[in-house]
């Protein structure tokens, strides 16, 4: 062989082992058995919707907008049960703000193509009361003023409701609220003013939500957080001490704040099959509650905002695409699960991972509650946390949400910081808190969280699969250590995981 021909198999030799690398590096999958990747089974819905009845189905009243005035009083005139049918066109409610339909029990409203409720800017709500088994089908539902944190369709979070194949859009507030047992499906939640949807009832009673299938997408237009920084009031999805909940197979992307956000003593949530992508906040916040599975989603390109924020103000806090805030698993609160498991997902170029956090000084009675005038699920009476019955068993124990009983298992974390336009601050997993140092008569002062929530509180990484430059932050942030250190002593965490 003469040298051209040596110089030409070496070559080709060498071009023939890096594509096989390459292919091995492009299929290596996590460790740990039972890994079911993430698929993006969320579809479009806003420019799919299913379409409604091009004519009225038998027994139906039909409402022509030119003809037979506005849909309100064509419901009063009707007993409970009838089904309308809205033919195509726009249909309004006059100027009144208070101009609304308010349903009875078992009516059914459904939209032809093209069927159009518009609050034309002047009405607050479209639909109102408390009346039970209400179905809304195939409507565009569109400007409409309602109040901040209250919302269009479901205004009095009645029972029972099937809300689908709706476009519910261009609103001030929320596109809708919930109630027990509400089923929302196949639905556009679009560019509405606070949320596509505010979950919340007085008396806290709202449990079997499902909200499965829905596009959720630009929502929060009013930007209320500039005016109110802090607030909390913004995104795809706010849920409020919700009993329990299936959030499916849902599309929640390009959200101006967090996609879906579950705040004060929400239970028994399952999180499964969405594609969440291109949020301004995290992908997932489930604040000061319980019990809770997160598998199966895909979530890209989350959080990019709100974490270039907190690095261009030279805040080390690790912002995160889940984010546990005083949430964890509490078998004395009944649910499907006792822990929170989050597992099988796919998380690729976000702003960092997940952030298992715990305020030190946050708990019932205290300044730093947030969530003012709440106390845990598991405390009778507020009054009860006080000094000097709160620095004893049980009090100390049940006066705080704890973050604990959290196990993070095969997973994919991936990042390219040059994608997400970072250096070092956008690939962080993290598990920590702060010193306590308020009210004077706190019992968790100086770091007894900050051990607490590292090593006693049964919060574990293991099996996972890391793709990029992933730093880790236990106990506090001024605690920044590498894979190798986050699997040794002291940490001891994600066994069996891989770091490439």
């Amino acid at each position: 062989m003469n040298t051209r021909s040596r110089r030409l198999g070496a070559l080709l030799l060498g071009l023939l082992a890096l594509a096989v690398a390459l292919a091995a590096a492009c299929t290596e999958e996590p460790a740990g058995e039972g890994y079911t990747p993430a698929a993006p089974v969320a579809r479009p819905v806003c420019d799919h919707t299913v379409p409604g009845p091009a004519t009225a189905p038998a027994g139906a009243v039909a409402v022509d907008p030119g003809v037979d005035g506005d849909l309100s009083a064509k419901t009063e005139q009707h007993p409970p049960g009838t089904t309308f049918w809205l033919a195509p066109g726009t249909h309004t409610l006059g100027r009144n703000e208070f101009g609304q339909v308010s349903p009875k029990d078992g009516d059914v409203y459904l939209g032809a193509p093209g069927a159009i409720l518009d609050g034309r800017g002047a009405n607050r709500y479209a639909f109102v009361y408390t009346s039970a088994n209400v179905t809304i089908r195939h409507l565009t539902v569109q400007g409409f003023v309602p109040p901040q944190n209250e919302g269009v369709v479901n205004h009095d979070s009645g029972d029972g409701w099937v809300i689908e194949h709706n476009t519910i859009q261009n609103n001030r507030g929320a596109g809708l609220m919930a109630g027990a047992g509400q089923q929302v499906r196949g639905n556009c939640l679009r560019a509405n003013g606070q949320y596509g949807m505010n979950a919340y009832q007085d008396g806290d009673r709202i449990t079997g939500l499902v909200l499965e299938g829905n596009e959720i997408a630009g929502n929060h237009t009013d930007d209320l957080e500039r005016a109110n920084p802090g607030c909390g009031c913004t995104g795809g999805v706010k849920f409020w001490a919700v009993g329990s909940a299936d959030i499916r197979g849902n599309w929640v992307h390009h959200n101006h704040g967090t996609g879906l956000w579950a705040d004060t003593n929400n239970n028994d949530f399952v999180f499964e099959d969405n594609v969440i992508e291109d949020n301004d906040g995290a992908a997932i916040i489930y604040e000061t509650s319980y019990n809770a599975v997160i598998r199966n989603n895909t979530m890209r390109r989350n959080n990019w905002v709100d974490g270039r924020s907190f690095a261009d103000r030279g805040d080390n806090f690790p912002v995160a695409t889940i984010y546990l805030s005083e949430s964890g698993g509490e078998p004395r609160v009944k649910a499907r699960t006792d822990r929170i498991e989050i597992y099988g997902n796919t998380m690729e170029d976000n702003w960092s991972g997940i952030t298992l956090w715990e305020n030190a000084d946050r708990f019932c009675n205290s300044a730093a509650n947030t969530s003012t005038g709440h106390c845990t699920r598991l405390v009778a009476e507020t009054g009860t946390c006080a000094a000097p019955a709160i620095a004893d068993p049980p009090l100390y124990q049940d006066c705080r949400w704890r973050t604990q009983r959290v196990d993070i298992h095969h997973n994919r974390f991936a990042l390219n910081p040059g994608a997400v336009g970072c250096e070092v601050l956008c690939g962080r997993m993290a598990v920590l808190s702060n010193v306590g140092t308020f009210p004077d008569w706190s019992p968790y002062q100086g770091d007894a969280v900050q051990k607490s929530i590292t090593f006693e509180q049964d919060n574990r990484w293991h099996d996972n699969a890391y793709v990029g430059p992933w730093t880790f932050m236990p106990f506090d942030t001024s605690v920044n250590v590498r894979s190798s250190q986050w699997q040794g002593t002291p940490y001891g965490q994600d066994k069996g995981s891989t770091f490439r």
